[in-house]
C-alpha cells in the first residue's frame, strides 16, 4: 500500500484542522519544506499536499509554497485545495506535480472532470470528501445532495481511476478511520481508493491494505507522534 503523509498549508504555514474546521487549527511549522524532507529522510516515497486557502475560496494561495516542495525533488507529489480550471492544473503539472486532485469542482462541473480525466489520464484524482455520507464541498463547508459511494460510482463510469476518500467525521480526529466505507468503496470495480481521515493505528492500515485499498494519507496520527512514519513505510509500505 502507498503510504502518503500529508503536509496542509494554511497562509504559508503547515497546520491541521479537525473535522475540517478552519477554527479548529494547529499550526506545526512555517517550513513545508522541512516537513517534506523529514518524510523524505523517514523512507517515504510520495507525498499529499493540501492548498486549505486554495480548497475554500479558489485562490492559489500557497502555490509559492507547493512549488518550493516539489523544487526538492524526491518524492512522488499530489496536490489538491482550489483546482478548479485547466489552467491551473497545467500550472501545476508544469512545476512537477504527478498528479492533481479535483474536489469542489468535480462536483460542480463534472463535464470538466470528465474531459480534464480524459486529456491527463492518471495524473488526475479525485478528492471525495463526505459528512455524513454526503459530498462536502469549499473547504467542506457545503453539502451537496449526492452520497459520497454513489458520487464514487459515477466518477468510475466517467473515466476516473483514483479516488481520495475522506470521511470528515474523522479526519484529525484521532478516533480511527472509517473500515466499513472503505470496504464498500473497494468493491467499485475498476477504481484505485485513497483512504484518509483518521488513520491512527498499523492495524487500522493493515486492515485497509487487506481490504484493497491502494493507498493512505496520514496527517495528525504523525504530527502527534501517534504514528512513526519510518516503520508505518516498513511494515505495509510497497512502490
Amino acid at each position: 500500500m502507498q503510504i502518503f503523509p500529508a503536509i496542509d498549508l494554511r497562509g504559508g504555514q503547515v497546520v491541521r484542522l479537525c473535522q475540517g474546521d478552519y477554527d479548529q487549527e494547529t499550526v506545526y511549522g512555517t517550513d513545508p519544506c522541512a516537513y517534506a524532507r523529514e518524510f523524505l529522510d523517514a523512507g517515504a516515497q510520495y507525498l499529499h499536499v493540501v492548498d486549505l486557502d486554495g480548497a475554500r475560496d479558489g485562490t492559489p494561495a500557497n502555490f509559492d509554497s507547493i512549488a518550493a516542495v516539489v523544487k526538492q525533488g524526491g518524492l512522488y507529489i499530489e496536490v489538491g485545495g482550489g483546482i478548479r480550471t485547466e489552467e491551473r492544473i497545467r500550472r501545476y503539472l508544469d512545476l512537477g506535480v504527478g498528479r492533481c486532485i479535483l474536489g469542489t469542482a468535480a462536483v460542480k462541473d463534472f463535464d470538466f472532470t470528465a474531459r480534464m480525466v480524459q486529456t491527463y489520464g492518471d495524473r488526475i484524482a479525485v478528492g471525495v470528501d463526505a459528512r455524513d455520507g454526503y459530498v462536502a464541498v469549499n473547504g467542506w463547508k457545503e453539502l451537496s445532495r449526492e452520497r459520497g459511494v454513489d458520487f464514487c460510482r459515477r466518477l468510475r463510469d466517467a473515466g476516473v481511476k483514483a479516488v481520495i476518500y475522506t470521511d470528515i467525521s474523522r479526519d484529525g480526529t484521532g478516533r480511527g478511520t472509517n473500515l466499513e466505507l472503505y470496504e464498500e468503496l473497494v468493491r467499485i470495480e475498476g477504481l484505485d481508493v485513497t483512504a484518509s481521515g483518521g488513520v491512527s493505528s498499523l492495524e487500522e492500515l493493515r486492515r485497509l491494505e487487506s481490504l484493497g485499498v491502494r493507498a493512505a494519507i496520514l496527517g495528525k496520527a504523525l504530527y502527534s507522534g501517534r504514528l512513526d512514519l519510518r516503520t508505518v513505510i516498513q511494515e505495509v509500505g510497497t512502490c
